[in-house]
């Protein structure tokens, strides 16, 4: 299956877990994927696996939550390969504190990276997706969807994900562009081994964030990733979907 034959990819958080995974993914089906990750060094790791797999990639250090790298990132990626037909942003972090002591630097920065630097992606790429009839894939999470204790700063982010998504959808569909969101709950990945609970965790409410299943790959959300970007997509807009093993059915 080459659904991304001659398209191009720009995938933001690649240097590891579903960005990655997104990447090789598309890469695995034809695209070029323009891998960008704050980590230089793991980003052009991604690259070289794909490479040495048969793909086309190029790595990219960009910082999301600055708007001037967020230019410069759009602007290398069209000198690099002539357009954008994809714009797969799956950059983010995730913390969880205790509500009533969360400090406002770390709400900040998790808005910042999350929400913020979603809409500076999806903002300076939107002439260039308008030019290729192109999609847009945000990472929410199944956070915007139900509550998540202890993980205000978080649910914000990604609830706000959503609602900017769904107005992409709107604003652009008669201009030819797509926007859609994945919504994955319990997914293994770097970042989810890394988490730190506050002391005030009630672990009973632990069931509202692990799937009926158990824990999968990130290849799985990377699945659900490729068929919203490509043409399998083509009328699908403004849409969330869930990736989380029964988590919120």
């Amino acid at each position: 299956m080459q659904r991304f034959s001659n398209k191009v990819a720009l995938i933001t958080g690649s240097a590891g877990g579903i960005g990655k995974a997104a990447a090789q993914r598309i890469a695995q089906e034809g695209g070029a994927v323009f891998c960008v990750d704050l980590n230089e060094a793991a980003v052009q790791a991604t690259v070289a696996e794909i490479t040495q797999a048969g793909g086309d990639a190029t790595a990219y250090a960009c910082d999301v939550s600055d708007e001037s790298s967020v230019q410069a990132c759009i602007e290398a990626c069209v000198a690099k390969y002539g357009a954008i037909y994809a714009l797969v942003n799956m950059a983010g972090i995730l913390r969880f504190d205790d509500t009533c002591a969360l400090h406002s630097t770390d709400w900040q920065r998790v808005i910042d990276i999350n929400l913020t630097g979603t809409m500076y992606l999806c903002r300076a790429a939107l002439p260039h997706l308008i030019e290729s009839q192109g999609s847009i894939v945000n990472a929410a999470s199944t956070a915007a969807l139900s509550g998540l204790p202890c993980g205000l700063a978080y649910s914000a982010s990604k609830g706000g994900v959503l609602a900017m998504t769904r107005s992409i959808a709107v604003e652009y569909a008669k201009r030819g562009v797509r926007a859609n969101c994945i919504c994955p709950g319990d997914i293994k990945t770097d970042m989810a081994k890394g988490i730190a609970f506050p002391d005030s965790m009630d672990w009973d409410l632990m069931p509202r964030i692990q799937s009926i299943s158990g824990p999968k790959g990130a290849e799985t959300v990377a699945g659900v990733i490729a068929m919203l970007a490509s043409e399998d997509g083509v009328h699908i807009t403004g849409e969330d979907i869930r990736v989380d093993g029964g988590t919120l059915s």
